[in-house]
């Protein structure tokens, strides 16, 4: 029992001791406050989710063209198979209104011939009388050089071949028989620029002018009828 007692008085006096010894001189520490505070973020308008329009399913979609187009809503263009010339370029139009005006004065002028105005029937130049022992005949194209050819003929015998025609003077000689004598020159091509056209001039043997001739646009084929008398 005294030694109980001697227990419970030297613990209630290190507790008294201890009291005593840090009651004044010992203050608590107070903990540390580790605890993260959370960042505060503001949403950037980038961010924000777009703003979605359902589309009125009920509604019908409005029908629109470019600007540029010519046609409305409605209207169809007519099929044709007629060639126009809508994507025709302008320069040529103006080209063959040149080309036009051009072959129009050339044809005034007297410097081409018009295939509008061919002649196609046969011309009689008449009748010659002559004592001349032959005939030398002279010919040229007197407008445009464009190929013409000639074929001349008496008594239906060819003479000197098929002849072009030139701008200087060509010539062929044919002798003449007693009494009647037909002698042609025919035109036996077009020129590329139109109808034929020829200049002649005969001559007796004495180098004298009987008779200057032309043709103008002849058709190919056509010819021009001497009825030549030696007497």
């Amino acid at each position: 029992m005294k030694q109980f007692l001697l227990v419970v008085m030297m613990c209630f006096a290190m507790n008294s001791f201890a009291q005593t010894e840090f009651g004044k001189k010992f203050k608590p520490i107070a903990p540390l406050n580790n605890k993260v505070a959370p960042k505060k973020v503001t949403p950037s308008v980038s961010a924000q989710a777009p703003v979605i329009k359902a589309p009125d399913l009920l509604k019908k979609p409005e029908q629109t063209l470019p600007s540029f187009s010519k046609y409305e809503i409605g209207q169809t263009k007519s099929f044709s198979m007629e060639q126009t010339n809508e994507f025709a370029n302008p320069g040529d139009r103006v080209m063959e209104k040149m080309t036009k005006d051009l072959n129009k004065t050339l044809v005034r002028e007297g410097l081409k011939e018009d295939d509008r105005f061919l002649v196609k029937i046969d011309k009689n130049f008449g009748e010659i009388r002559t004592k001349s022992k032959y005939f030398v005949v002279q010919y040229r194209d007197y407008i445009s050089i464009d190929g013409d050819l000639i074929k001349a003929t008496i008594n239906n015998q060819m003479i000197g071949g098929i002849m072009e025609l030139y701008s200087s003077y060509g010539q062929f000689v044919f002798n003449l028989n007693e009494g009647f004598n037909v002698f042609e020159m025919e035109a036996f091509s077009k020129g590329s620029s139109g109808g034929n056209t020829c200049e002649f001039k005969i001559y007796d043997d004495h180098g004298v002018l009987v008779r200057s001739e032309y043709w103008d646009n002849w058709d190919k084929g056509v010819k021009g009828k001497f009825v030549i008398i030696k007497e």
